[in-house]
C-alpha cells in the first residue's frame, strides 16, 4: 500500500477495495516504525475517527470526499484545533490550537485522514532541520543526510512513505529544497492562492503553505481541495478554484522553457549534467529552451534575510512568556519576564534572525536596509515579468548541491545559499515546484524546479507532469523504505 498515489488510495476506499480505518492503522503503524524523525506526534485518535466517520458515509452511501482515506501529515506550525502547535520550539511546547487552519477544513471537508504533525526547523528558519529544539530529522536516502529544511519533516514523512501527502511551508524555498533533498515533488503556489489562516506566521509577505506529494497529479488534486479564496486571510486572491487536473496532460509541445544560465554558472560538474539532461528531455517534448535575463537573483539572499528576518522579528515579538508562549520562573519583574521567556523559549538561529530583522527596522537603518531592499524586490518582479515575456516557463535547479551531511555546514552564510535558487520565487510572489531530475554519483536525489508568472500555477503543474514523465522519476521510494514496515 505505501507505493499508491494519493488518487489510488481514494480510489481504493471510494471501491470499498480497503477501508478508510485499515488505511488509516496501516500509516500510523508504519510511522511508528519510522526511524527518519518526520513525526513529532502522531494523531492516532483522531486519524482513526475520521477513518471511521469516512467509512461509515461509505457504508451509507452517502457522497464522500476526493481525499477519501488519505492519510495527510502535516507541518507543525499548522494549526489543528486542540491538538499542540509547537513550531518545533520551547517557546510554544505547550500550546494548544484553538482552531483549524483553512488548510485543514479543506482536507477534512474532502475526506482527509491527519495522521500527524512534523518536525521542522523552529518557526520555519532554517534548511536543514537541525534547528528543531525537540529533534533531528534524517534523510531516507541516507541517514547521515540532512532531509532539508524547513520542511524537513513533511518532505521525509513522504519520502519514506509514511504518507502520500504532507503539508508544509514555504518562505524561502523550504518546500522545494527539501523535494529536492529528499526526491519528493514539492509545491510553492502563487502568494494567497492558498490561504495562511492557521498558519504561524514568520515572514508575512513570503509565507506559503503547500503539498508534498510523490507525483505531480497528487499536488494538482491537494491545489484543488486547498486552492481557494478564505475570507479569514486578507492576502488571499479573490479568484474561483481552478480545475488543474483537467489540465495537466495538455501538450507543452512548441512552448519556451526559459534558462537564466548565467545564474546557474556557478553549478558543479555532476549538478549542471543532470540538470542539462533534464532539458533535454524536456526538447524531447517538443518543447523550446531560450536564455533569459535575470540579473538580480543573486541578490534574492540579502534582499531575503533583510525583509524577511524584519518581518519575523515583528511576528515574533507576541511571544514574551505573557500571553500564550512558554513563560520564564526566574523573574523578578516584568523586565526579566520579558527577557528570560525569550532567551530561554527561543534557540540560536532564531534569535539571531530576531536581531537581525529588529536591527534593519531600527531608527537611522530603515532606509538603508529595508526601504532599499524592498526596493530591490521591486525590481526583481519587474525582472520576473520581462523574462517571462519570453517563455512560459523558467527552469532552474531547485538546490545547488544534493543533500548534504547532517552538521557538516557551520557557517550560517553557507547555509543560506543553499536557499540561492529557490528564494527569487517567493520575493517575486509566482508559483514554483520542484520534481525529482535524477540521482548523484552517491544516490541521493537532485531536484528540477520551473517557475511561472503570478497566478499561472495550472501552467507550472503541467509541465512538471509532462517532465516527470519523461524523467521517469514518478513516486521514488528510498532503498531501505521501499518495503513493508508492517
Amino acid at each position: 500500500m505505501y507505493s499508491k498515489s494519493a488518487f489510488e488510495i481514494a480510489h481504493d476506499v471510494k471501491e470499498g477495495k480497503v477501508t478508510a480505518r485499515e488505511v488509516a492503522k496501516y500509516f500510523l503503524n508504519r510511522s511508528e516504525k519510522d526511524t527518519s524523525g518526520a513525526f513529532l506526534r502522531l494523531l492516532e485518535k483522531r486519524a482513526l475517527s475520521k477513518a471511521d466517520a469516512v467509512d461509515a458515509k461509505i457504508r451509507n452511501s452517502e457522497k464522500v470526499g476526493r481525499l477519501a482515506g488519505v492519510p495527510i501529515a502535516i507541518k507543525d506550525n499548522i494549526h489543528i484545533k486542540g491538538e499542540l502547535s509547537t513550531c518545533a520550539s520551547k517557546m510554544l511546547e505547550n500550546y494548544e490550537a484553538l482552531f483549524d487552519a483553512t488548510v485543514i477544513d479543506q482536507i477534512e471537508r474532502e475526506d482527509g485522514i491527519v495522521i500527524g504533525k512534523t518536525n521542522l526547523d523552529e518557526f520555519a528558519m532554517g534548511s536543514s532541520t537541525e534547528y528543531s529544539a525537540f529533534q533531528k530529522t534524517v534523510n531516507p536516502w541516507n541517514p547521515a543526510h540532512s532531509p532539508g529544511g524547513s520542511s524537513g519533516g513533511s518532505s521525509a514523512a513522504v519520502s519514506a512513505k509514511l504518507a502520500p501527502i504532507s503539508l508544509g511551508s514555504d518562505t524561502g524555498g523550504s518546500i522545494r529544497q527539501p523535494a529536492s533533498f529528499t526526491g519528493t515533488v514539492g509545491f510553492k503556489p502563487t502568494y494567497g492562492r492558498i490561504s495562511r489562516h492557521g498558519l504561524v506566521a514568520f515572514g508575512s509577505s513570503f509565507d506559503c503553505i503547500g503539498p508534498f506529494a510523490g507525483c505531480v497529479k497528487d499536488i494538482a488534486l491537494m491545489m484543488e481541495v486547498m486552492g481557494h479564496h478564505c475570507s479569514y486571510d486578507s492576502t488571499s486572491i479573490p479568484a474561483p478554484a481552478e480545475p488543474y487536473l483537467d489540465h495537466l496532460n495538455e501538450s507543452i509541445q512548441g512552448k519556451k522553457i526559459g534558462v537564466p544560465f548565467a545564474s546557474i554558472e556557478s553549478l558543479n560538474d555532476e549538478q549542471r549534467q543532470i540538470f542539462d539532461s533534464a532539458l533535454e528531455k524536456a526538447k524531447g517534448l517538443g518543447a523550446e529552451i531560450v536564455p533569459v535575463s535575470l540579473e538580480l537573483i543573486h541578490h534574492s539572499i540579502p534582499i531575503y534575510y533583510i525583509l524577511a528576518t524584519a518581518e519575523a522579528s515583528t511576528n515574533l515579538a507576541r511571544y514574551d512568556g505573557v500571553g500564550f508562549s512558554t513563560r520564564s520562573k526566574q523573574v523578578e519583574n516584568i523586565d526579566d519576564l520579558y527577557a528570560n521567556s525569550k532567551e530561554e523559549g527561543f534557540g540560536p538561529e532564531v534569535k539571531q534572525r530576531i536581531l537581525l530583522g529588529t536591527y534593519v527596522l531600527s531608527s537611522g537603518f530603515q532606509d538603508a536596509y529595508y526601504k532599499k531592499a524592498s526596493k530591490v524586490r521591486r525590481l526583481m518582479i519587474d525582472e520576473f515579468h520581462r523574462a517571462f515575456l519570453e517563455c512560459d516557463v523558467i527552469a532552474m535547479p531547485t538546490a545547488p548541491t544534493t543533500a548534504f551531511e547532517i552538521g557538516s555546514i557551520k557557517d550560517p552564510v553557507e547555509m543560506y545559499l543553499q536557499d540561492i535558487f529557490t528564494i527569487c520565487a517567493n520575493v517575486a510572489g509566482i508559483p514554483a515546484i520542484s520534481i525529482p531530475s535524477g540521482r548523484d554519483s552517491k544516490g541521493l536525489p537532485c531536484g528540477l524546479q520551473l517557475m511561472a508568472p503570478m497566478l499561472q500555477d495550472g501552467r507550472v503543474l503541467r509541465f512538471a507532469h509532462h517532465l516527470e514523465e519523461a524523467l521517469g522519476t514518478r513516486m521514488l521510494v528510498p532503498e531501505a523504505f521501499d518495503k513493508e514496515l508492517v
